[in-house]
């Protein structure tokens, strides 16, 4: 086999050239960087590979593509990632496989020869997979005030995919640069783990509790028309009628006259599991309701669906909470659908922002894939999170909110059987 080196201000760059003088067939052995960027002066990295003989003597096809065809070397490092991307996939599943695929019980305790030469292909190939993803993360990581080390590429692209503002998602890497120990920064599991642990913190949950003795909660959700308000009222209410360890007594206010069929859907609820309900059509109404249901532990109160640009709407909301002249305060819950964007969801939480926002409920999990714009409305607003709603099933789709689940969800997506 036969050592050349190639140089170039890129590892790319220093790449092609490898690829134009000897082709296809030459195997990557190192690549280090020999000279550092500085003033006046461009960095320089150099590329090792390894050639057999036979294949150097024969004549490199180059420039096989038509001109018309041929793309930037940029572009071409794309596909190269979005390759290895599906060759780290590929590693997973078959790592799962041998591992779940053991030597049966009654066979010797050692591993075939078989199982290890799979396992060291598999590590040969994760080996090569890393290094390459370093030689190009230098040019295709992000351009932004805080510099991205390679061993981070994998945590800032899911990070970034999900759909977390970009501004938010710079300052947690800037706080995971500063604080996180040299020693954990060596594989990206470590940098990984450090980084689930950072965002846990970061994401205030309003834990469940009962009502204090002799006392009682009252609920009101509100939000935009569409988000699943009444579904989540009945979902609460089954909850706190049947799942808990205590069955509670519970009352149901509905201010959503406007829309006959939430009503009728929520007195349907009502009835077969027997809560009283009280209908509120103008403010005045609001005090003597909540007077009506004193019986109640907990008072849930369905609310008008409205545009969060319909002021005139919300401002009915907002006198109903006025004109309560009870001695019960009022839990506002705002309920915001998890499937759009980070810019929408804050938006729409500042024009609900006057009726007083005491948590946050998140529906529609399971119809979407990102879940950093929760993650930055959430850090944004400090408001914290008391619910989420995973689904249509009453009760069954309620999840008592917890920073773990929201940190699951943002690194390794949604799992249906996996919420509860």
């Amino acid at each position: 086999m036969k050592i050349l080196t190639f140089s170039g201000s890129t590892p790319a760059e220093a790449l092609k050239k490898a690829q134009l003088e000897v082709g296809e067939d030459a195997m990557l052995i190192e690549t280090r960087e020999i000279q550092k960027k500085s003033l006046g002066k461009s960095a320089l990295y150099e590329i090792v590979v390894g050639i057999e003989e036979e294949s150097l003597s024969k004549p490199s096809p180059r420039n096989k593509e038509p001109l018309a065809q041929q793309r930037p070397l940029a572009q071409k490092s794309s596909d190269v990632l979005y390759n290895i991307s599906e060759a780290a996939k590929q590693i997973s599943k078959i790592a799962e496989v041998t591992e779940e695929e053991r030597i049966p019980r009654h066979a010797p305790a050692a591993e075939s020869e078989d199982l290890k030469r799979i396992k060291d292909e598999i590590e040969k190939l994760g080996d090569k997979v890393k290094l390459i993803q370093n030689m190009f993360w230098d040019e295709k990581s992000p351009k932004t005030s805080v510099s991205i080390p390679s061993e981070f590429a994998e945590i800032y692209r899911l990070a970034q995919q999900s759909g977390m503002n970009q501004e938010h998602l710079d300052e947690i890497m800037q706080l995971t640069l500063e604080h996180m120990p040299s020693k954990m920064r060596e594989n990206s599991e470590t940098v990984k783990r450090y980084f689930q642990v950072l965002l846990r913190k970061m994401i205030p949950v309003r834990l469940e509790t009962p009502p204090k003795m002799g006392g009682k909660k009252v609920v009101m959700l509100v939000g935009p028309t569409g988000v699943g308000k009444t579904t989540s009222i009945a979902k609460l209410a089954a909850r706190y009628s049947y799942l808990l360890e205590k069955k509670y007594k519970v009352g149901l206010v509905v201010l959503d006259t406007y829309r006959i069929g939430a009503v009728e859907q929520l007195m349907q609820y009502a009835r077969m599991m027997k809560l009283g309900i009280e209908t509120v059509v103008d403010p005045p109404e609001f005090s003597s309701a909540l007077n009506s249901l004193r019986y109640s532990d907990y008072i849930l109160i369905d609310t008008m669906g409205s545009s969060p640009y319909d002021k005139g709407k919300i401002e009915k909301i907002y006198d109903c909470l006025r004109s309560n002249d009870t001695d019960y305060s009022v839990d506002v819950v705002l309920v915001l659908p998890s499937s759009i964007k980070y810019e929408d969801l804050k938006s729409t939480y500042e024009n609900f922002a006057p009726l007083g926002i005491d948590t946050m409920m998140f529906t529609k999990l399971d119809e979407t894939r990102g879940f950093g714009n929760i993650f930055s409305l959430v850090y944004e607003t400090k408001i914290p999170i008391s619910y989420f709603s995973v689904g249509q099933e009453v009760p069954e789709d309620l999840v008592v909110s917890n920073s773990d689940f929201l940190v699951d969800c943002l690194l390794n997506g949604f799992r249906k059987g996996e919420s509860s």
